[in-house]
């Protein structure tokens, strides 16, 4: 009977040592995929971040653009221009020359 107590207990602990070692490398095979997954999302969100940073810049000189055009509006010579382009005005004195076509 002593002997029957021991195959059955080597047994078990067989039994057991297998399915611990299963439920193990399961967690091993699901962290290595949800590792990949991860690595993944981070070269997709690297990638964003470049072109989102790209954008930023763009609007950066944009906004610089507006503010310089911004400055040349509130000049005479944007005025001038505007007053003789738009509006046909012209100084005392000046003379002006019309295209036929």
């Amino acid at each position: 009977m002593a002997r029957r107590a021991a195959y059955r207990r080597k047994r078990q602990n067989g039994f057991g040592m297998l399915l611990v070692t299963t439920v193990i490398v399961m967690l091993m095979i699901v962290v290595m995929v949800k590792s990949i997954e991860l690595k993944q999302k981070l070269a997709g969100y690297q990638a964003r971040e470049a072109q989102l940073l790209e954008e930023i810049e763009k609007e950066e000189q944009r906004t610089k653009e507006i503010e310089e055009y911004e400055k040349y509006t509130q000049t005479k010579q944007y005025i001038e221009e505007v007053a003789k382009d738009k509006l046909g005005l012209v100084y005392e004195g000046e003379i002006i020359f019309k295209d036929e076509d």
